[in-house]
């Protein structure tokens, strides 16, 4: 086995472990802060199934984002959108047999890639570009966005430009699923690829990327707006009025 198999496998398993472990440590701390007060951005939904709707909404097509500015919506759905048919499409690295839906997601998920970094450049612009959202952008924020785009560009350039053995990257993958590591392509845009993508695993848990999981635990957006009709107590607080 190649020390750069060797190395790759590792990187893998050792981000795949941050990640899954910074999200959960992450998602257990937003399970469990509490929510004393009261204060869903209104006008809000009064019942709670209102409110669930409400960030399911938010979470499906960015209704906030919409009703505040048409052209970040537009970069933004055209981003996530095209990620969520390129993560799909990724799909056929670690199943075997690949699904039949995965199949016929493959043209789409092939071409969503420059949807993908398309929008990424729209958003990037709008912090380069409109001053007040240029004044609180930190070097975070540009550093996100170009890897961001980085991992789109690269594998966009992996798929139309300098191809690379994609029956090698899979056997890789499987692989790792099992634990029996077989050879991985030393193609070097695939592993300046590769070394994106494992960068990106290891800084999501504590990056801004994190109001993916954070939205659902947002008190302005899941809660009902009826004070007066329900006293609001939070757990901790519950005991205490007992």
């Amino acid at each position: 086995m190649s020390l750069l198999t060797i190395i790759y496998a590792g990187l893998f398993y050792a981000a795949t472990a941050m990640l899954v472990g910074g999200l959960a440590y992450k998602i257990y701390g937003y399970w469990k802060t509490p929510a004393p007060l009261k204060i869903p951005t209104t006008p809000a939904p009064i019942t709670p199934l209102g409110a669930k709707l409400r960030v399911w909404r938010e979470v499906l097509v960015f209704e906030s984002l919409f009703k505040s500015n048409k052209w970040i919506w537009l970069f933004g759905i055209m981003f996530h959108f095209a990620l969520a048919l390129v993560l799909l499409r990724h799909l056929r690295y670690f199943t075997d047999p690949v699904w039949g839906w995965v199949v016929l997601v493959q043209p789409f998920g092939m071409y969503a890639g420059f949807a993908m970094v398309a929008g990424l450049l729209g958003l990037w612009g709008r912090r380069l570009v409109v001053e007040r959202i240029r004044y609180i952008s930190t070097p975070s924020d540009h550093l996100m966005l170009l890897l961001l785009i980085g991992i789109g560009a690269s594998g966009l350039g992996m798929k139309f430009v300098a191809h690379t053995d994609i029956v090698g990257v899979k056997s890789f993958f499987l692989g790792l699923m099992s634990f029996n590591l077989h050879p991985l392509p030393a193609d070097p845009a695939l592993l300046v690829h590769l070394s994106l993508v494992a960068l990106l695993m290891v800084i999501f848990p504590i990056s801004k990327l994190l109001h993916a999981p954070g939205v659902f635990f947002s008190p302005t957006r899941n809660q009902a707006d009826n004070p007066r009709e329900q006293r609001h107590l939070a757990p901790w607080a519950a005991e205490l009025d007992k």
